[in-house]
């Protein structure tokens, strides 16, 4: 299930939960992440990662970039690609639409690789979202990130990390105030149920 498009090693065997992040074009500039990789290199390889992993996700949720998605309408767009195929092609476990990224946490049904899944989503919002916005050109950047969830308590933790990341980005008090989250959704689901 191991493979490359020619930036980072992807897994992609039948049925693997993944945590997929995708990001606007310019939410990370490859120049950014350059000057880090360089600045890092001085640590040893486990250090240098996790450093790295620290530091994007705190660029990310400063909200560098042009934040299209902060704009309702593409955070809708997103969201609802989410949701077209949902427990048809994949199981839906948590999501998060934030203004230069987006989270989601799912499992892909028989048949059906995360890569196929991730593909059809940017292809479709960043077309849908270029024309709420009057614009043109790349949307997204070229290779999401990717993490194949180990077991249940790897499921829970991404699960948290995901509905959180708001909170974590001061963008309201509460994950389930998010109203492009899963923990949303869910709280939504609660009221009416």
């Amino acid at each position: 299930g191991w493979s490359s498009r020619g930036y980072i090693p992807h897994y992609d065997a039948e049925g693997q939960t993944q945590h997929v992040t995708f990001r606007l074009t310019d939410a990370l500039p490859t120049e950014v992440l350059e000057k880090w990789e360089e600045d890092l290199r001085i640590l040893p390889e486990g250090e240098a990662k996790r450093r790295k992993y620290i530091l994007v996700e705190q660029y990310l949720d400063a909200g560098h970039g042009a934040c299209y998605l902060q704009n309702p309408r593409c955070a809708e767009i997103v969201q609802n690609a989410l949701f077209h195929f949902a427990e048809n092609r994949y199981d839906l476990h948590a999501w998060c639409v934030m203004p230069n990224h987006v989270h989601t946490l799912f499992s892909p049904h028989s048949g059906w690789a995360w890569s196929e899944i991730a593909g059809s989503w940017r292809s479709f919002t960043a077309k849908q979202c270029n024309r709420a916005l009057g614009r043109s050109g790349r949307f997204w950047q070229r290779d999401p990130f990717d993490r194949y969830i180990r077991d249940r308590q790897h499921f829970d933790k991404t699960l948290h990390y995901i509905e959180n990341n708001p909170v974590k980005a001061k963008l309201c008090e509460k994950p389930e105030d998010w109203p492009w989250s899963s923990a949303y959704w869910r709280k939504k689901k609660e009221e009416e149920d």
